[in-house]
């Protein structure tokens, strides 16, 4: 049997965004214990020039959504990226878990083919087939956004371990 684009992708995303909307219960669940206020974590970084945690969990949740709604012809959800707490960060990746889910497999399969263009400000948009597109630009991208989120909880304490970041199986 072959992996379809749709397999290769919406269960993916869905997964480690669950994944990542727990890890942010358990950072709630730390300020708590440490009697902090929990959203001091939506603005924490790593370096001065990097982007903030709200930030990484923004981008996890666009790059799902964009490569879905490119590979399949679909709109996007609009998110207007004014999230500043854990509970509405929550809530964007439950919305785009939402949109995830609501694309029908036969819009995905057989876009391996499809052109794809991804704009950039400033510069001429990347361009890909669908298959290329998916594994070399926009999984390695969500990967990265949500491994940086991942990390930021932990260098602030959250108790996480790999098990939080692949889900416990």
């Amino acid at each position: 049997m072959t992996i379809s684009m749709s397999s290769a992708s919406v269960p993916i995303f869905v997964s480690m965004l669950g994944n990542l909307s727990k890890c942010l219960g358990k950072a709630r669940a730390h300020a708590d214990a440490k009697k902090f206020d929990p959203n001091v974590l939506a603005t924490v970084r790593l370096a001065p020039d990097m982007l903030p945690f709200k930030t990484q969990i923004q981008i996890a949740c666009d790059s799902a959504k964009f490569c879905v709604a490119r590979l399949s012809g679909t709109d996007a959800p609009s998110y207007e990226d004014n999230e500043a707490t854990l509970t509405e960060l929550e809530e964007r990746i439950a919305k785009t878990i939402s949109y995830l889910e609501s694309v029908p497999r036969e819009k995905l399969d057989g876009t391996e083919e499809k052109q794809v263009s991804v704009p950039r400000r400033g510069r001429d948009p990347l361009l890909f087939s669908g298959e290329q597109y998916l594994k070399s630009y926009a999984l390695p991208n969500f990967f990265f956004h949500v491994t940086t989120a991942y990390a930021l909880l932990r260098h602030n304490g959250v108790d996480l371990g790999k098990s939080d970041f692949l889900g416990a199986r």
